[in-house]
């Protein structure tokens, strides 16, 4: 039953024959996990908490980076340093009261992914990378859950449904259906590194919504067995259709036990490889630069990233200038390289030790965001 304030707040969905009080029933018991509160998630978040879906999930470990105020726009500079998760179920709670919302402030692992997906009835994918993207589709797979995921780069966005069951109980397309095997990281960039139109995320997290609640309220043509491809740009929308392909699902874990033991990292080709790359905690680089120690710190970081840190302030050398500028980089003193992760600077010294033969880099495990949390 709805209640009178809920009668009030969502007068205009009740007008729609095709929602009405029935509808509107559904959005409030539907349980809905979002994972990601960034770009995507921002707009998808909002609307939900709008439409009077009853309970969301926020699942996100990032904290308000400056850099996020262009197209997240569910904070502003007084959220910078925040974490993501909690900031944004406060926003929503206080636009919405009538709902209830749940914070996750922790990175999604195979060992929480399917407890915490069992509690909910639609998952919502927005991130941003490929090892969560399989991991949150085999989840769903394993547990008979919906998901809604979408995804963006510089001026295009997908959006499509997977592991949708309609009323015929036919199961559609899952995210493995369309993408077998993952791409080589080396030819997806983040955004971080190319960029992102800042509106297009808003356009995408948008139709991901509506996506949730035809799902919920039952109305509607379930972009299932279909991917929206939107271009920005030239504003043109296309439709490719997909098939289930029974090849792709034999991929996907049989089992929790199977499930928990996959290492998604690593089938990505985003595993790090310790043998490989020397580290340095944060606590342990804090020490080093107060000591009598000569270092360099290389930051490879865009000029345009924030935040700036004093302490960290030496070489900086984006990334892809790497190559031009390596005589700058000192062979005789340790140096540091770090980037806002840790992920960046890892790949500029495999650059680095494999075709210039540098012996004395060491990177900055967990990045700038790992520092500032020391």
């Amino acid at each position: 039953m709805l209640s009178e304030k809920e009668i009030l707040r969502y007068s205009r969905h009740l007008l729609l024959s095709e929602i009405g009080t029935e509808g509107q029933e559904k959005l409030k018991n539907a349980r809905v996990v979002v994972i990601g509160a960034g770009g995507l998630g921002c707009p998808v978040l909002q609307y939900l908490a709008a439409a009077g879906v009853g309970r969301i999930g926020i699942v996100d470990f990032d904290v308000v980076d400056e850099t996020n105020l262009q197209r997240q726009i569910l904070f502003d500079v007084s959220d910078i340093g925040k974490s993501k998760a909690e900031t944004a179920k406060i926003k929503l709670q206080n636009q919405n009261p009538l709902i209830s919302v749940t914070s996750v402030n922790e990175k999604l692992i195979t060992q929480n992914a399917l407890s915490l997906f069992s509690e909910y009835d639609i998952i919502i994918d927005g991130t941003d990378n490929f090892s969560t993207r399989y991991m949150v589709n085999d989840a769903c797979v394993l547990l008979g859950k919906t998901l809604v995921s979408g995804s963006v780069f510089k001026f295009q966005g997908q959006v499509s449904v997977f592991n949708f069951k309609n009323k015929n109980g036919e199961i559609g397309p899952t995210y493995r259906c369309l993408f077998p095997t993952p791409p080589s990281p080396d030819d997806v960039p983040s955004c971080s590194e190319v960029g992102v139109l800042g509106v297009l995320p808003g356009i995408i997290g948008t139709l991901m919504a509506n996506e949730s609640l035809k799902i919920i309220t039952g109305i509607g043509e379930i972009l299932s067995g279909k991917l929206l491809i939107a271009d920005a740009l030239s504003m043109n929308f296309n439709t490719i259709e997909l098939k289930r392909n029974p090849a792709s699902l034999k991929l996907i874990p049989k089992s929790a036990e199977e499930f928990q033991k996959m290492d998604y990292e690593f089938f990505c080709g985003t595993k790090q490889n310790k043998s490989s790359v020397k580290e340095i905690s944060a606590p342990m680089l804090f020490d080093l630069i107060n000591s009598p120690e000569e270092i360099q710190l290389l930051d490879v970081r865009e000029p345009n990233e924030n935040p700036f840190v004093e302490k960290l302030n030496d070489l900086k050398i984006p990334l892809g200038n790497l190559e031009k500028r390596v005589k700058e980089i000192s062979r005789n003193k340790k140096v540091i390289v770090f980037c806002r992760s840790g992920i960046r600077s890892r790949k500029a010294i495999e650059l680095l030790q494999n075709k210039f033969g540098f012996e004395n880099l060491l990177n900055l495990k967990g990045g700038v965001m790992e520092w500032l949390n020391k």
